[in-house]
């Protein structure tokens, strides 16, 4: 696999610094049932890494101090962390609002046939994996069969209550562009979603999220293979849109990897560069329990045109 970090730290990328803390997201590992292509995190079947119920310890002991409010859980497939429905089960026991970042296939996997009934019980924020919604675009990333499956996950949750209008249970979906393009404009792409998904499968959904493909890990790595790393890039910085800055979610959260360091963003996470406090070159979780980050600089490099680029692009998705 190609490294793009050395093609991205030469940056002129604007200086960043941080807001108050609102959210933190929690890597619990990379270890996931799918191997997509897009896949910022290069997760898989084979992946080990997992985060310990130590860490995790840890993990809610600073949200405990900090009075963070929103978790925000990821992976791989974060469920498949052993620990995972204590720790959910812990944070809603405290208030926190949990968003599982859920690949929808996941739901029908072997041990996992209660896992929809669980999230709806502790009421937890589903924001589903979803690139497209024609068959043909899904499986060209994610594999064959996994359309059948996701759209069958999104009915399972349905029939909970996901997705329907004034339910509590919130149900967003995810959609990254298939190759090197920005995605299209949120609104607009969400009425399509609605208007297929809906006609052809009788599926409901609360929002449509848009994230701009990053140019690190396995899609860089892609680019790169393909000569279409520096045009990918061309583009992003070509489409920067400078209003974008001041609602990129490195601002006002903070991404932890599956052994508890600490980082400005997930996509900093893929890329080890990490969260700089306390003159550390490398901060622990541990390390963070009582001291104020904010109004400290974020790690920036090109990949943060990404975020930044046409509609601008975050976790949350689209930023204006």
């Amino acid at each position: 696999m190609h490294a793009t970090l050395p093609l991205l730290e030469k940056s002129d990328f604007p200086a960043l610094s941080r807001a108050k803390l609102e959210t933190l997201q929690v890597n619990l590992g990379y270890r996931c049932n799918q191997q997509c292509l897009h896949c910022h995190v290069n997760a898989g079947p084979k992946r080990t890494e997992e985060m310990s119920a130590e860490t995790i310890e840890q993990i809610i002991t600073f949200i405990k101090a900090n009075r963070i409010k929103r978790l925000d859980l990821t992976g791989g497939a974060p469920e498949l962390n052993q620990h995972f429905r204590q720790l959910v089960t812990t944070m809603r026991n405290m208030d926190v609002h949990v968003i599982d970042r859920c690949n929808l296939t996941i739901l029908q996997e072997p041990g996992q046939e209660d896992l929809a009934q669980f999230l709806a019980d502790h009421q937890v924020e589903i924001t589903a994996s979803l690139p497209c919604y024609l068959k043909e675009n899904v499986e060209s990333q994610r594999g064959r069969g996994v359309y059948e499956r996701s759209i069958e996950g999104l009915k399972q949750l349905n029939a909970l209550g996901y997705g329907e209008a004034g339910s509590d249970l919130v149900l967003n979906l995810m959609f990254n562009p298939i190759g090197p393009s920005l995605p299209p404009p949120q609104t607009a792409l969400e009425a399509d979603y609605r208007k297929i998904l809906g006609e052809q499968y009788g599926i409901r959904f609360s929002h449509l999220h848009t994230l701009t493909n990053m140019p690190i890990k396995r899609f860089g790595s892609t680019l790169v293979s393909k000569g279409g790393f520096d045009d990918y890039m061309a583009l992003l910085r070509g489409s920067y849109c400078a209003d974008n800055l001041e609602a990129v979610m490195c601002r006002t959260l903070i991404s932890v990897d599956w052994q508890g360091y600490l980082y400005d963003c997930d996509f900093n996470q893929m890329l080890e560069m990490s969260l700089q406090a306390g003159g550390r070159e490398r901060t622990h979780i541990s390390d963070l329990q009582d001291q104020q980050i904010e109004g400290q600089p974020i790690a920036v490099a090109d990949h943060c045109y990404g975020c930044t680029a046409g509609q601008g692009s975050s976790c949350g998705g689209q930023l204006d």
